[in-house]
C-alpha cells in the first residue's frame, strides 16, 4: 500500500499544524514546513486537499492552510480576492440575478487575498472570526428600473419540501445606478441573507428562492454538494 508520504512523523505533522490556530507564526513558514514534512510541493498540497468554495462547517487546519495559500496566490496574480467567493447566475454585463456563495473557507480564502495585497498575513485570531461564524452567506445582486425596487425584498433555500428561512437578511433600500439600457435606468440591488449551519443539509440540491419587493420571483438551481 502507498502511503503517499502522508504518514511522515505524524505527530510532529500534527503539532505543526495545530500551532496555526494557537499562535502568530507566519502562515508562509507553516506552509513551506508541512510541505516539507509531508513531502509533497505547495502545489500537490492544494491539489489533494478540499478546494476553498465547499460548505463546510467545521473546516479542518489542511483546509484552512489551502484556503490561506489559495488568497496569496490570487494576490500574486494581482486578481481581486473578491473573485474567490463561489459564484452563481448570470455576470453584470447581461443585468441579470446573479449572486455568490460567503462560506468559511471562501472567507479565509478572500480576507488572505486582501492582506496578501498590502504584504501582510492575517493573524490566527483574525481566521479564528471567520471560523467562528455560524451562519452561511448568500448574497444575490437583482437588478430594476427603479431606485427603490428592492425595498422588503425576501430569500429562501428550498431543499426538497423544506423551506429554510434566514436568520437574517438585509437589503439595499436604495439601489444603485450602474447604467443605461435602451433608454431607460438599470439599477442594481444587493440582498444579503444568513443561514445557520444546522439549519439546512450541506450537501443538498437547492433551489435559492428570491422575492424581489416590487414583485416577482428568482431561482438559482443549485447543488451544495457538487460545489468543487
Amino acid at each position: 500500500m502507498q502511503n503517499h508520504g502522508l504518514s511522515l512523523r505524524p505527530m510532529r505533522q500534527l503539532l505543526l499544524l495545530q500551532k496555526f490556530l494557537q499562535g502568530p507564526p507566519p502562515v508562509s513558514f507553516l506552509l513551506r514546513e508541512c510541505c516539507v514534512l509531508l513531502g509533497l510541493s505547495a502545489g500537490l498540497l492544494i491539489g489533494i486537499s478540499t478546494p476553498v468554495w465547499a460548505i463546510v462547517h467545521h473546516p479542518s487546519q489542511a483546509q484552512i492552510l489551502e484556503a490561506i495559500e489559495k488568497g496569496q496566490e490570487g494576490a500574486r496574480s494581482r486578481n481581486p480576492p473578491n473573485i474567490l467567493y463561489w459564484r452563481f447566475g448570470s455576470s453584470d454585463e447581461d443585468f441579470q440575478p446573479q449572486g455568490f456563495l460567503m462560506t468559511k473557507l471562501s472567507g479565509i480564502a478572500v480576507m488572505s487575498g486582501h492582506f496578501a495585497l498590502r504584504g501582510e498575513q492575517p493573524s490566527s485570531k483574525e481566521i479564528q472570526r471567520v471560523l467562528d461564524e455560524e451562519a452561511l452567506q448568500v448574497v444575490v445582486m437583482i437588478f430594476g428600473d427603479s431606485p427603490t425596487f428592492a425595498m422588503d425584498s425576501y430569500l429562501l433555500l428550498k431543499q426538497g419540501n423544506r423551506l429554510i428561512k434566514p436568520d437574517r437578511i438585509r437589503f439595499d433600500a436604495r439601489a444603485s445606478l450602474i447604467s443605461h439600457r435602451h433608454g431607460k435606468p438599470v439599477f442594481r440591488a444587493k440582498i444579503v441573507s444568513s443561514f445557520v449551519y444546522g439549519t439546512f443539509d450541506l450537501e443538498a440540491p437547492t433551489t435559492i428562492k428570491v422575492f424581489p419587493g416590487a414583485g416577482g420571483e428568482v431561482t438559482f438551481d443549485l447543488n451544495f454538494s457538487a460545489i468543487p
